[in-house]
């Protein structure tokens, strides 16, 4: 189908904004700071706001600083289970704030409190600090669950885009260290091949460009790196063992093809491994729950999705 009507004027701010973005001579920091007051604005436009969760910050020792992550506690008695986020931005991009929407929302229709990570950021902490850290994160919730009101029995994890990454290499992780253990694994627009050309998509609808993705993945992984399973979880020899997953994917998205190729290896691995591809949409568009009825339900079907995989 057509890209989503309510998406075009979207589209066409994003492509003239692209010619005043700073260029990559511009310090790191500088262009940092300035696509996070882009992403403010746009998280308090475009997403329904959250209903009344209790947000909780915590402060964790990861290897060589520490790192915060950001409890969602719906009202409800527990312990409950606990789904993990990984907010993505190819790795250089993205705060906490910015999924505050996504994760109280998701917590109070999941029925599950969910801890967002604010793993460290490209280039200053390149792969496979991001990684650590994420792992880290999920053995300190597991770790803490009378401070959390969880039950360590019903864990999950996942993110989008670069999160979602990192949501699936933080998985392989924890299968091969030992724990612990996941129930499921909700990956959206994931990429999850380093080394790969992606699939041409009309560029009147192109919200992430090829290029962009290659200056992403450069600050965040070197070259000999990239295969590596835990930089992209596409190319590991072993997907045994990992927990049931729902994959998102975009039908106007270059990433799009990531998704559908992990849905295939995990289910040749006897994985359980749903992909839906949702017509109409971009890279992204999933979070524009104000203006997309079927942005809200790609979210009420995460929601449905962990709520029966982290059934007690």
């Amino acid at each position: 189908m057509p890209v989503l009507a309510e998406l075009v004027p979207m589209l066409a701010r994003i492509q003239e904004a692209r010619q005043h973005v700073p260029d990559a001579s511009t310090p790191v920091a500088e262009r940092r700071a300035a696509i996070h007051r882009g992403m403010d604005q746009r998280a308090a436009m475009v997403a329904r706001p959250a209903p009344p969760v209790t947000v909780t910050d915590h402060e964790i020792e990861v290897d060589g600083g520490s790192i915060t992550v950001r409890g969602y506690t719906p009202e409800r008695p527990g312990p409950l289970p606990c789904h993990i986020y990984v907010h993505g931005g190819g790795w250089w991009l993205g705060e906490l704030r910015h999924r505050d929407a996504v994760c109280g929302r998701l917590a109070a229709e999941a029925g599950c409190v969910v801890v967002s990570v604010a793993h460290r950021l490209a280039p200053e902490h390149r792969f496979p600090v991001p990684v650590h850290d994420c792992h880290t994160a999920v053995r300190w919730v597991a770790g803490q669950a009378d401070l959390l009101g969880i039950d360590p029995a019903r864990l999950s994890i996942g993110g989008d885009s670069s999160g979602a990454n990192l949501a699936a290499a933080t998985a392989l992780m924890l299968r091969d260290q030992g724990g612990p253990a996941l129930r499921a694994q909700v990956l959206e627009i994931p990429v999850l091949d380093l080394t790969a050309g992606r699939q041409a998509v009309d560029p009147g609808t192109v919200v992430l460009t090829p290029e962009e993705l290659a200056a992403n993945v450069e600050q965040y992984c070197a070259p000999e790196q990239r295969r590596h399973a835990y930089a992209s979880p596409l190319l590991a020899d072993d997907l045994t063992g990992l927990p049931p997953a729902l994959i998102m994917t975009a039908e106007y998205d270059i990433l799009r093809g990531d998704g559908e190729s992990y849905a295939r290896a995990l289910t040749r691995a006897g994985i359980a491994a749903h992909v839906t591809c949702w017509p109409g949409h971009v890279h992204g568009s999933h979070e524009l729950t104000a203006m997309l009825e079927s942005a809200r339900e790609w979210q009420a079907r995460v929601a449905a999705f962990l709520r029966a995989e982290l059934a007690a």
